[in-house]
């Protein structure tokens, strides 16, 4: 059931697009919330949907049931009809389809928060740009707001109410607060920031680092070289967000450091756990055609790769990692490769 008050007195209504782990733990957040919401969600898997409203649990999250006044949708006009706020939590290679899908559905006036990670294929465009071209506005109407939001964010721990921080942002004024205070609960706590590219780019190449920190884990190379990892790992993405335009200060926040370390070193990491079998000896094809969850990192490995290209950013860690995931380099091999650079001076941002 949806919370009623009167008009004086109106709660916005979110529709949250997306039935994945974190689709699930932002329905969560926003019915735990002290600014009350009506919540709805939406799934492209009708069978899916049906289940989850008929069940309130997902095999994608054991032990997580859906709070009993969300609405899971059946429709696309179900879900978005009178929509004040939308969530995209869609993975980022299906955004734009899902947004072409639904655009005849989405209110004029509807705000746009993502908290999806990782960069479009070709395109090499952040989830928020991708909604934005394919909701392209009249010119003359008022511009839409559009915000994102992550940050270290293990879906099975938000599941718990563990405590959790994360970081919104956004171009539009005030949105960002916005954003704060409809997801703060007495267990996630978010800040806000003033760099959209740098927090959306810093979640999208953490999920590259993480792929080499578990091709680490499987081939037993330990914490020192993971450690190692991270550290370069988080210079080269802020090398990259530093050509392209962003504050560097995001790469050592919540958003930057704390979210890479934490998909670095989860052993529940889709990413890190990729990387694993494939340091143990997995197939690509193979991991990918098993898994329950989009690997994020995968896809978005090459859009990084054309990145650093497009910004002349050297980029040693993903240069490796693509070539483990597309050129059939043994991961023993690319160890070797890194461990055998020029030797030089350890340099962050240059």
């Amino acid at each position: 059931m949806e919370h009623n008050r009167p008009d004086s007195q109106k709660i916005p209504t979110v529709c949250i697009l997306g039935l994945g782990q974190m689709g699930l733990v932002c329905a969560s957040a926003l019915d735990s919330a002290p600014t009350m919401s009506n919540i709805r969600m939406w799934g492209h898997d009708e069978h899916e949907a049906g289940s989850l409203s008929q069940t309130r649990s997902a095999a994608r999250l054991p032990d997580f049931r859906l709070p009993d006044p969300i609405r899971v949708a059946l429709s696309d006009a179900e879900a978005l009809e009178g929509a004040d706020i939308i969530v995209n939590a869609i993975p980022v290679q299906f955004i734009r389809s899902v947004f072409e899908r639904l655009r005849p559905t989405i209110g004029a006036n509807a705000a746009v928060i993502s908290v999806a990670k990782g960069i479009e294929n070709t395109t090499l465009l952040r989830p928020t740009q991708i909604i934005a071209d394919v909701l392209a506005d009249n010119p003359d109407a008022k511009p839409r707001s559009l915000g994102c939001m992550s940050g270290p964010a293990i879906a099975s721990e938000l599941a718990r109410n563990l405590p959790a921080t994360m970081a919104a942002a956004s171009d539009h004024p005030g949105f960002a607060e916005q954003i704060q205070t409809l997801f703060s609960t007495s267990w996630l706590r978010i800040y806000t920031n003033p760099d959209p590219l740098g927090v959306e780019l810093a979640g999208a190449t953490k999920n590259v680092i993480a792929i080499a920190a578990g091709i680490i884990d499987g081939l037993g190379a330990g914490i020192n070289a993971k450690s190692a990892l991270l550290a370069r790992g988080l210079a080269e993405i802020a090398r990259l967000g530093s050509a392209m335009g962003a504050r560097t200060e995001t790469f050592f926040g919540v958003a930057g450091a704390g979210d890479l370390a934490t998909t670095c070193f989860s052993p529940e990491g889709r990413n890190r756990s990729c990387g694993e079998a494939l340091g143990k000896g997995a197939k690509l094809d193979e991991y990918i055609e098993q898994s329950m969850c989009v690997v994020e990192g995968v896809a978005t490995t090459r859009s990084v790769m054309d990145l650093a290209a497009k910004y002349r950013v050297e980029m040693p860690i993903t240069r490796a990692v693509h070539a483990v995931l597309f050129e059939h380099l043994d991961p023993v091999d690319a160890i070797s490769m890194l461990m055998s650079r020029e030797l030089r001076g350890e340099e962050i941002t240059e």
